[in-house]
Parts: structure tokens; sequence; C-alpha cells
């Protein structure tokens, strides 16, 4: 196998893990990650489709990278911020599909045993899909795309896109359900535990992601 399709192989399994990872972050029922807090207390509040409200929220990610780099004149990137539209619907169908699939833990132990190994899956899909250089996911592009326009760091970005986040679901939570939905232990958790394992990832695996992606 060529280093192309391989490339997209890795690519593509990345985002079947990833997908996997963010569901059963739900289905620890600890607190959600914050990129996916909105979309999921929405769905938690009013019932409607997880995947579908997550499918929105990417949809608005992507239209505010165009902005950005329409006004940074990086039109070059603007096409793979279009190709992260089709992405979405193909990512978020599979959430659909593994969230119809995977039952919530009930029992604590169990809750945090699935916590950790959607820390896992999630830390290793993104690291997997985005060390290939191929299209982001919409909630990794924004945060790239908001660095470049305001020329921050992207790990400062992040932290902050982050806590954006947190308090969007906070507001949609407490003024519409009377309580907290989505955010708890395992919020923070996620927080710290992804970071560390695409760390580890990278650390791991640095030499073949190289050799992998070099031209």
């Amino acid at each position: 196998m060529d280093k192309k399709r391989l490339q997209i192989l890795v690519y593509v399994v990345g985002m079947f893990i990833l997908a996997i990872g963010l569901t059963l972050n739900t289905k620890a029922n600890l607190g959600v990650s914050p990129i996916i807090s909105v979309p999921y207390s929405i769905s938690q509040i009013t019932g409607l489709n997880f995947g579908d409200l997550t499918f929105v929220v990417y949809a608005i990610f992507v239209v505010v990278q165009i902005i950005i780099h329409i006004r940074l004149k990086n039109h070059k990137r603007i096409v793979s911020d279009i190709l992260q539209l089709p992405l979405s619907l193909i990512f978020t169908r599979l959430l659909n599909i593994f969230s119809t699939y995977i039952p919530t833990a009930q029992n604590l132990g169990i809750r945090f045993i699935v916590l950790t190994l959607a820390i896992i899956c999630t830390g290793v899909g993104a690291a997997m899909s985005l060390s290939m250089q191929l299209v982001p996911n919409p909630g990794d592009g924004i945060v790239q795309s908001l660095a470049e326009g305001f020329n921050k760091s992207v790990g400062l970005t992040k932290n902050l896109f982050d806590c954006f986040n947190l308090c969007i679901t906070l507001c949609i939570s407490i003024f519409i359900a009377h309580q907290i939905v989505g955010v708890g232990i395992g919020t923070l958790i996620a927080v710290l535990g992804v970071g560390r394992v695409i760390a580890l990832f990278h650390h791991i695996f640095e030499y073949k992601i190289e050799e992998l992606i070099c031209k």
C-alpha cells in the first residue's frame, strides 16, 4: 500500500475511533467533553437527536472558519473548511449509530471505566486523524482557525474555546432545565486526559507519523 492510501486509511480509522470515544464520553454519564457539551445538553433537555445537533454545531464552526479565512485572505484553506461539512455529516451519523448500540453505564465503577475508555479513544482518534494533515474535524479546525485569526497559540485558544463552550452549556442548562446538564467530574477529567493521550501517542509514534506524511 502506498503512502497516500495508508495516510487516508489511518485518517479514516482515527475518525472512527474518535466517534467511538465521543459516544463513550456521553455514555459514562459523568459529564462530557466541552466540545460536545452544547449539543449534548440541548439533546438531553429537548430530546432532539444528539448526532443531528452535533452536525448543526459543527456547521456553525465551519462557517466561522470560512469567515476567518476570508478575512485573512487564506483562500486555500476555505476548500478544506467546506470539505468539513460532508465529513461532519458522516461523522455525526457514526455518533448516532454508536449511541444506539452502546448502552449508558449505570454502576459508578463501570462509569469510570467507560470514561477512561472514552478518553483513550478520543485522544488516539484525534491524534491519528490530525496527524495525517487532511481535513480536520470541525472541533479541531475552528480552534486552529481562531488561533490564526487572533494570533494566539493553539493551546491557549483550545483552553479558551473549551471554557466558552462550557459557559454556553451552563447557561442553557441553568436557564432552561434549571439544573446542570452534561458538565461534571468527567468533563474535567476529559479536558486533562485527552491532551495527555494525544501527547503520548505522538511521543510513541512520532517517527512513523513523520515517515508517513513526508512527501
